[in-house]
């Protein structure tokens, strides 16, 4: 047990309870019920205030706000085209294959090499050198045929003088035999004063001669005969020479190649290797081979297809505007001039689908303009007048067979209808019911 206790702990005296103290009332002023009604009246502006003003301003910068961010755009004026582009290649409607020639002569398989090409894209006049085809193997062959031409000569008139003599000796041979006749004739009628043995002798002597001159005079005849054929086989082999070398020499003419016509000079592709080239000097060409073209630059198209069912759409002289994929910023003047009257069916496509032919002519000649480029022409189909009221078709409605437009006003856009025109793949014409400058909304 502890040394030390804790006393007891001494009861604390408590506070002594006040009795509250009597506040009096207020005393009531008169008229507070007035107060008690500016309060309200001024809680209602300010609910008023709330309710139609700044909630109707707040709506207002909305609905400016969503205005603001629909795109518009302006009715404007000008002339609108319809256009249908076609594309294709362009081509000559006057123009002059050039080819190897045909080799007449009997030796047709002599290689054809070009020593000399007039330059691609020249200007060149009717008769002026083309390409020139080395012939010195032909040359070489000519020759030898003109020796063998004169040979020929020659032996037709050798053979001629041999039969001529031939012919004079037999003739005078037949006189000898004419006269033997005659002499054996007379040596028979004087047959009385001799005798029978004598007799016998001189008739078989008559009749001996008599058999050879008829011998000899059928022999003139044969041997006549004779001598034309053999002297016609030696003049028709004659012939058959001259004529193959008529042939060579018609050849190695042709092999300066001049040209047909006035024009510009363009180079064909050929195969070389394992790919299509342009022709070269030094390149091997076959007989009728193709290597070059004449066209005449004025006379430049392009030629295209059209599908048959918009082909109705397209008449002769309709203006173009013409472009060609070598030349970007090219941009030539042209119309239709030729329309194909039947539709054909490509190796490539459906039997069902048929395209129409069409040419365009360039009506601009320009140096750089060769066959066988690739370009469109965006042929002008209808137009407007000069000052017609264009939209996009972005801002057209269409609905139950009318047209209608949202017009921009302050209060946002009000929907009106419109009449339209003519359209294309990007405007349309309003013929009544919108003013140009009027803005109207995007729907795009």
């Amino acid at each position: 047990m502890s040394a030390f206790t804790n006393p007891a702990p001494s009861p604390v005296e408590q506070p002594e309870k006040l009795a509250p103290v009597a506040v009096p009332p207020a005393p009531k002023q008169p008229g507070a019920w007035k107060g008690w009604l500016v309060a309200a009246l001024i809680g209602g502006g300010a609910w008023a205030g709330y309710e139609f003003g700044y909630k109707r301003s707040i709506a207002e910068k909305n609905a400016q706000t969503a205005a603001a961010a629909i795109p518009v755009v302006k009715a404007t004026q000008g002339k609108l085209e319809v256009r249908a582009r076609i594309s294709g290649a362009s081509a000559a409607r006057e123009f002059a294959n050039v080819t190897a020639p045909m080799i007449r002569g009997p030796e047709g398989n002599r290689p054809m090499v070009l020593l000399k090409l007039a330059p691609s894209g020249t200007m060149v006049k009717k008769g002026e050198l083309l390409a020139s085809i080395d012939g010195q193997s032909l040359q070489d062959h000519i020759d030898d045929v003109k020796d063998t031409v004169e040979s020929a000569e020659a032996d037709v008139r050798k053979r001629k003088a041999e039969l001529e003599i031939d012919w004079k000796n037999m003739q005078l041979t037949l006189e000898v035999a004419k006269a033997d006749l005659e002499k054996a004739r007379l040596d028979a009628r004087a047959a009385e004063v001799r005798t029978e043995v004598e007799r016998m002798l001189l008739q078989l002597n008559f009749e001996e001669a008599d058999a050879r001159y008829k011998q000899l005079q059928s022999d003139v005849d044969n041997t006549k005969k004779r001598q034309a054929a053999e002297i016609k086989i030696l003049e028709l082999t004659l012939e058959r020479h001259k004529r193959h070398l008529g042939r060579h020499t018609n050849d190695i003419a042709r092999f300066s190649i001049h040209s047909p016509i006035d024009g510009l000079v363009v180079y064909q592709s050929i195969w070389g290797g394992s790919s299509m080239r342009q022709i070269e000097p030094g390149d091997q060409v076959s007989p009728g081979q193709p290597f070059m073209k004449v066209v005449n630059p004025a006379s430049m198209m392009l030629e295209a297809k059209i599908n048959q069912a918009e082909s109705d759409r397209f008449k002769l002289g309709m203006p173009a505007e013409m472009r060609l994929d070598a030349f970007s910023g090219l941009t030539l003047k042209g119309h239709i001039f030729s329309i194909g009257a039947i539709a054909a069916g490509g190796m490539r496509q459906n039997f069902f689908i048929r395209n129409v032919p069409i040419r365009v002519s360039f009506d601009t000649v320009e140096q750089r303009l060769i066959p066988d480029l690739s370009g469109s022409a965006d042929v002008l189909l209808e137009s407007s007048e000069e000052r017609a009221t264009l939209v996009p078709l972005g801002a057209l409605m269409d609905e139950e067979g009318k047209s209608f437009v949202h017009v921009k006003t302050a209060e946002g856009f009000a929907k009106r209808e419109v009449k339209t025109g003519l359209r294309n793949d990007t405007h349309a014409v309003i013929a009544s019911g919108l003013e140009p400058g009027t803005e109207i909304r995007a729907n795009f």
